[in-house]
């Protein structure tokens, strides 16, 4: 039966915007309080999964979550109606409530964790939302974020769905920006890389860096049993201190694979030669195929800036596989010369391709922090939510539905507008017809 890889990248939401809210992640801290723009933004994503469409792709679209979060605001003590507590919390603790603006949900790496059929004891696609507890604006998101898989992915036959993990520190779990899956065929068996920046329950073993690790190793191995996946086709990495400490808060952000190719930095890795002579064994008989890139070469610093590592490695319909990288990667001298010999030097990756993600990239989030991975076979996508499949139709209806429902530009003070709470449930309640979501959001649920 045929297998594919499909793309389910986050639509960006209306209230995008550049709060710097993420410790450790450089390039949302750098542009903190600037001015963003929500309608391109969002319409820079729906460029983005159009093209991979166009190129034969199965893409899929990850709505967002109801932001101002005014539950959350009610559970930190504001009370009136919603308009009110708007107001009180936007004057009385401004740092909270623009936490419960974030339109962070976009990057839908963070998601969840995925397995698919191929790789799991019960034979179906198991899914474990991302508990993110390493930051307040990103814990808001797991219980919004299970409806939604849930009403993706709805067959029962099919797929099964877990809770996330408990929202505590020593499980802190980042989903699939820590996971990647190598393999032959899409179809075929594969071995899951799960990359820890801490040791949780032995802190001794973790290394100090500069910025805080998220990923617990205690929460990759929970997910492991969850998933019902074999020891013996999964490899346990630790993060680079130095590399958690120039900015790599995720593994994305110096890694990426696709298939049986492994695109990584020198400093991606505690003990790299060990965790790459592992994933060659347990990926044996298939050929492992690393492309690792020298300090010398181009600096973790410049890989950071340019997201080179989060760049999203694909395979064509043909088979051969390219590279989408955001257009900073052009115009970072070193990342740009790797590039270009990489495609020339008859590497498996044969082209890559730029895109213009910028509203993202201020915000810490390059081409794989967009997207949520699901291999599927032809069975599981006949019986998944066709809804969220992206055609060219959808594509017309998400972008009229944008220049219906999004604000050209957005500054932090107008947050607080109560209008904007409202433009954003208008949108995101016809957003949920046109995706055939049913009722995911509180709101919605409220008024049920």
């Amino acid at each position: 039966m045929k297998t594919y890889e499909a793309n389910f990248d986050g639509l960006v939401g209306p209230t995008h915007n550049y709060s710097g809210l993420a410790y450790g992640n450089v390039a949302s801290l750098a542009h903190a309080g600037e001015v963003s723009s929500p309608r391109e933004a969002a319409r820079q994503g729906l460029r983005k999964m159009k093209a991979l469409y166009d190129m034969g792709l199965k893409q899929g679209v990850l709505a967002p979550q109801e932001r101002p979060d005014v539950h959350a605001l009610r559970r930190l003590g504001f009370s009136g109606v919603d308009h009110e507590i708007i107001a009180k919390a936007a004057r009385q603790a401004p740092k909270v409530f623009a936490a419960c603006c974030s339109a962070a949900s976009m990057w839908s790496a963070n998601a969840a964790t995925v397995a698919p059929s191929a790789d799991t004891a019960d034979g179906k696609v198991h899914f474990t939302p991302a508990n993110l507890c390493s930051t307040f604006h990103r814990s808001l998101e797991p219980e919004t974020t299970a409806r939604i898989l849930r009403a993706m992915f709805d067959e029962p036959g099919c797929f099964r769905h877990h809770a996330p993990l408990p929202g505590v520190a020593q499980l802190s779990d980042e989903g699939a920006a820590n996971h990647t899956r190598l393999c032959g065929e899409y179809g075929a068996p594969g071995v899951h890389l799960f990359v820890y920046g801490k040791v949780a329950f032995d802190p001794a073993a973790s290394a100090p860096a500069r910025f805080p690790a998220r990923q617990a190793l205690e929460a990759s191995q929970a997910v492991c049993r969850l998933h019902g996946l074999d020891a013996a086709r999964v490899v346990l990495a630790q993060q680079h201190p130095r590399a958690v400490a120039a900015g790599v808060f995720h593994n994305d952000v110096i890694a990426v694979g696709n298939q049986n190719v492994l695109l990584c930095h020198e400093r991606a890795f505690v003990a790299q030669a060990r965790v790459l002579a592992e994933l060659r064994e347990k990926l044996a008989p298939l050929p492992l195929r690393v492309h690792e890139v020298e300090s010398g070469r181009v600096s973790v610093e410049a890989a950071v800036a340019s997201y080179l590592f989060n760049s999203q490695l694909i395979t064509r319909p043909g088979g051969e596989m390219a590279l989408i990288v955001p257009r900073e990667c052009r115009e970072e001298p070193t990342v740009w010369a790797y590039l270009q010999e990489l495609t020339q030097s008859g590497a498996a990756i044969r082209e890559v391709i730029v895109l213009d993600l910028r509203q993202s990239m201020r915000n810490g989030g390059g081409p794989a922090c967009l997207r949520l991975r699901v291999v599927l076979t032809e069975a599981e996508l006949s019986a998944m939510n066709a809804g969220v499949l992206l055609n060219d139709a959808l594509y017309a209806a998400l972008n009229a539905w944008v220049d219906r429902h999004y604000r050209d530009r957005l500054t932090a003070a107008e947050l607080a507008d109560p209008r904007l709470l409202d433009e954003s449930r208008t949108a995101l309640d016809e957003l949920s017809r046109i995706l055939n979501l049913g009722s995911v959001y509180p709101f919605q649920l409220a008024g049920a």
